[in-house]
């Protein structure tokens, strides 16, 4: 195949491909350096496809029998398309016909492990390269590049240095993609530890490098440092462009001297353009570095109004020959630190000044202002903005409509917000359902529900349909306002305009009904969102369970337990606690204790809440002992009982006439502080208790000395005040 063929087609893709083409269709055989040749050459066009056909083709008939070049040429062209699978096809294939690698078939193996990220498989690859000795700097390079782009920089850094203990070193173009990679990460400490490299080695240092470094470590405010790095670049000879020069000034605040002394040495030989650009930059720094007053007094001198602020940095920009011309950028960067500050106000006033100076305002200005005007639920003032971008031919974007329409949403303006929404649709925006909600919520929270309504038919008869949480809102606000058949009636409308009611929505009803001791309404609701595919919450059943409890049907409460676990729903403590609950309260306590064991078995730990139940219950069902171990297991977990549950046992034990355990009771109550008061509506059985207590010749001389020391009131003074009164135990 004659070789200059090749160069004339080189460049001529469609030429090439017809080329491919007629080399199998003409029969013509080749060498196996020829098939490569060409394979290289199809490659390089990026005709990958062509380039893994021809080669098939030529085998298949005979044309070529290729060799480890005619491979490794393929390889390369295929890694380059990042095709993995077809590497590692064609690596396999040379294993099978027993064709030797050398380190020009790994290199590209191990290059497309590298693009496609996969970092064991290119590990794998570099260390078999190590042991044969095939690692050079070009398969060095390849690997550290790839670490630092997966983000492994301390592993780059260790390849680097183990490497050159072999007396390998990366080239210089590498060291430069490896520190611009760094700095991007904002691992400036690596990348200071490459570029020291480059010292040592003796690699120019260009202005670019320089422009890197220093900017990367300005934005990490690493500022001396990067002041470090330009007295050496000045020291070298190497003049600071402008880049560097603006960013080193944008990262000091103006009380620092490195400031002053910056502009000093740049100020002669920049020209006037580039003084305007440095002025941004040092309002820039001085907002960035929070002198956000020093930024304002700074703008308003160049402007003309405050020749007299005292800043160092005034000379520079009121020289009388060489005025700095201000910029809407100029004004920017100040507007938004005092809005990022929350210096609504002076953001204000400097607008209004920008545009008296002559600076057109942007979109961008007015949309910041109304979003922190609205914020703040100054909806006139975000009026007026609007009314100027619009006289200044600026249209209002999705942006600053929705801003106003979230105002007015806070400020439960119905009618604003529906007048809104009409613009709204003129200009194509659509209101952000986040505050219709938040609009829906707060008229619910005041007792609005009816006009919540009202505002989601408007919404819809203007074409924007709230979302489901929106109206799971509007059910909640109407069975607030007890309105329970109101909210079923909305929802079922919704269901009926082709709405898909999520669980929380069923849950609001279902909880409702179950409060409203409707609960096989509930249960039907239930049935009907399993029907739809919802898979009912623990929540849910709670609700059922609590409802079933309070109806008096314990046993439909306990099939509803056996419903969660056959739907492989696990109940919580709240589930269990109910249970025990509505067990105790209809004389069921031997079934609640089994409930217990079993909530403990099936791994729910009960709370504090669970312990205070099943005591209280156990002492409304006579069962005083057991609640009192339960009560000194709910202790020992260091779980502190409240004042009710005292009351309960020491209410149980008289019953039981078990004055020993009353005596305990009041002690502890005592020593914890947990006594009521005379006027607290469960004084009377500590009343009652301690007349027992008095009369009894066991208890009667401690209860005695406890009165004494005034720890617990003394009765029958209360009596005598209070009229004298039996308490009923």
């Amino acid at each position: 195949m004659p070789w200059l063929l090749f160069y004339h087609v080189l460049d001529r893709m469609p030429n090439l491909k017809a080329l491919a083409l007629d080399v199998v269709d003409s029969n013509c055989s080749m060498n196996p350096g020829s098939l490569g040749f060409f394979i290289r050459c199809l490659g390089s066009v990026g005709l990958v496809d062509e380039a893994n056909n021809l080669f098939d083709q030529v085998k298949r008939i005979g044309l070529c029998v290729p060799n480890s070049y005619s491979y490794n040429c393929l390889l390369e062209a295929l890694s380059k398309s990042n095709l993995i699978d077809l590497v590692e096809t064609r690596l396999k294939e040379m294993r099978n016909l027993g064709l030797e690698f050398d380190k020009y078939t790994l290199t590209p193996v191990l290059q497309v492990y590298c693009i496609a990220g996969q970092f064991d498989k290119a590990l794998s690859v570099f260390n078999e390269m190590l042991e044969r000795g095939w690692v050079d700097e070009h398969v060095l390079s390849i690997l550290v590049v790839a670490l630092s782009k997966w983000g492994e920089v301390d592993k780059a850094i260790e390849l680097i240095d183990r490497m050159e203990e072999r007396g390998m070193r990366l080239n210089k173009k590498t060291f430069y993609v490896l520190i611009h990679g760094f700095v991007r990460q904002s691992r400036m400490d690596k990348a200071l530890c490459l570029f020291d490299k480059i010292r040592k080695l003796g690699f120019c240092r260009s202005v670019s490098l320089f422009d890197v470094m220093i900017g990367g470590l300005c934005k990490n405010n690493e500022r001396q440092k990067a002041l470090s790095l330009y007295s050496e670049m000045k020291e070298l000879g190497i003049d600071p462009d402008f880049g560097i020069l603006t960013k080193l000034i944008s990262s000091f605040s103006e009380e620092e001297e490195e400031m002053d002394r910056l502009l000093q040495q740049c100020w002669e030989y920049v020209g006037s353009q580039p003084k305007n650009l440095l002025f941004n930059s040092v309002l820039e720094g001085l907002v960035r570095n929070g002198s956000i007053d020093t930024a304002c007094n700074l703008i308003q001198s160049v402007m003309g109004n405050n020749r007299n602020g005292g800043s160092v940095l005034v000379k520079y920009f009121l020289n009388e020959k060489e005025v700095v011309t201000l910029n809407t950028n100029s004004f920017t960067s100040v507007i938004n630190g005092l809005l990022g500050a929350g210096k609504v106000d002076m953001a204000l006033s400097l607008f209004r000044e920008m545009v008296q100076f002559g600076c057109n305002p942007t979109l961008s200005h007015y949309n910041d202002l109304i979003d922190a005007l609205c914020k703040l639920n100054r909806l006139e003032e975000s009026y007026e903005l609007l009314r100027q971008m619009k006289e200044m031919g600026l249209e209002p974007t999705h942006f600053t409509h929705n801003c106003i329409f979230g105002c007015l949403c806070w400020l439960e303006d119905v009618e604003g917000a529906v007048e809104l929404v009409r613009k709204m649709r003129f200009y194509g925006h659509e209101p952000w359902i986040k505050y219709s909600t938040l609009l829906v919520k707060n008229l619910c929270k005041h007792e609005k529900a009816v006009e919540a309504c009202k505002f989601l038919t408007d919404m819809a008869q203007e074409g924007f349909l709230p979302d489901i949480i929106t109206y799971s809102a509007a059910i909640n606000g109407l069975i607030k306002i007890k309105s329970v058949d109101k909210g079923l009636e909305l929802f079922q409308e919704i269901c009926a305009r082709g709405y898909c009611p999520d669980v929380i929505s069923y849950n609001i009803l279902i909880k409702a009904l179950c409060k409203a001791k409707r609960v096989a309404e509930a249960e039907g609701l239930l049935n009907d969102m399993m029907l739809k595919g919802l898979v009912p919450s623990e929540v849910t059943y709670n609700y059922l369970i609590d409802g079933w409890c309070k109806n008096g049907e314990i046993d439909r409460a306990m099939l509803c337990l056996s419903n969660m676990f056959g739907k492989e729903r696990e109940a919580n403590v709240i589930t269990y606690a109910t249970l025990v609950d509505g067990l105790c309260k209809f004389g069921r306590p031997d079934d609640a204790l089994k409930l217990w064991d079993e909530m403990g078995r099936k791994g729910c730990i009960p709370n504090r809440i669970a312990y205070q139940t099943l005591v209280n219950g156990l002492c409304k069902c006579g069962r005083s002992s057991a609640a009192l171990v339960h009560f000194n297991e709910m202790k020992e977990k260091e779980m502190r009982p409240d004042s009710y549950i005292y009351i309960a046992l020491i209410s149980a034990f008289l019953s039981d006439t078990n004055l020993t355990c009353v005596l305990d009771m009041l002690k502890e109550m005592v020593d914890v502080g947990n006594l009521p008061d005379p006027l607290d509506k469960n004084f009377p059985i500590i009343r009652g208790a301690i007349c027992k207590l008095l009369e009894d010749a066991r208890t009667s001389f401690s209860i005695k000395h406890f009165i004494a020391e005034g720890k617990i009131p003394d009765v029958s003074l209360l009596e005598g005040a209070e009229g004298r009164h039996k308490p009923s135990i």
